[in-house]
């Protein structure tokens, strides 16, 4: 076992309030991959180039609904995506008392499925679904067999959006309540697959008054400098070994 994952389990062994704040990288062993990492893309019938954060915005949905809905099936629901061995280490983490959040910039329900109960989902879930009009809560099966290229709903023929947090929107203020919270009373915080670049849910980290923070991501960050222990490598892999 490597020196630096030698010391995480030491970390982990000695702390009884743990906080998990991940990212994209964390599902990207899932092979979900990360829809900020592809490339602009042309739209044919709008004849336009876009990036990836404009097709998830605000504005792209409410202008260009199908052309939304065709993008976000393809590129961010993974319907046959299971849980890896991080998402089960953190589980684990929680089952035996360590662990009391786990914050999650993903949107993939992995963490849930593995068996994590205290997950404070920041950017929201394609789990949930609700009608714009009437509010009708949809399921995502539900809501993918709605039929046709935008689901409408079937009480008020309304467009039914998913409960994610799209650009341009605000974040549930009682998911970020519950966040500072967690990072506030933690007194270790590790934080794994993710850049940290995307705000504001990066700044909440800065909460974080406990002893120490452990940072797990395949390449450096600008918070480096801020960690007790920094490791360059699989998340998987890492908590793997810390924790099982």
């Amino acid at each position: 076992m490597d020196d630096s994952i030698k010391r995480l389990k030491e970390l982990i062994d000695s702390h009884d309030n743990i906080v998990f704040f991940g990212g994209a990288g964390v599902s990207t062993e899932s092979n979900i991959p990360d829809f900020r990492s592809a490339s602009g893309l042309f739209n044919k019938k709008l004849n336009r180039n876009f990036t990836p954060e404009q097709l998830v915005s605000h504005t792209f949905f409410m202008r260009y609904p199908e052309e939304f809905f065709k993008f976000y099936k393809d590129k961010l629901i993974y319907e046959d995506a299971k849980p890896n061995s991080a998402h089960i280490a953190l589980a684990k983490l929680e089952d035996i008392g360590k662990l009391n959040a786990v914050i999650t910039q993903n949107i993939d329900g992995l963490h849930q499925m593995a068996g994590s109960r205290n997950v404070l989902e920041l950017h929201g879930s394609i789990h949930r679904n609700h009608c714009t009009k009437c509010g009708k809560a949809y399921t995502l099966e539900e809501m993918l067999n709605l039929g046709g290229n935008i689901p409408y709903c079937h009480v008020c023929n309304s467009i039914v959006k998913p409960d994610v947090v799209l650009y341009e929107e605000p974040l549930d203020n009682s998911i970020v309540n519950e966040t500072v919270n967690a990072l506030s009373n933690a007194d270790l915080l590790i934080i794994g697959g993710t850049s940290l670049v995307v705000y504001p849910a990066a700044s909440f980290i800065d909460y974080f008054n406990g002893d120490s923070i452990v940072l797990i991501n395949k390449s450096s960050t600008g918070y480096d400098t801020k960690a007790s222990i920094v490791i360059n490598n699989s998340i998987g892999e890492v908590l793997s070994q810390a924790v099982l």
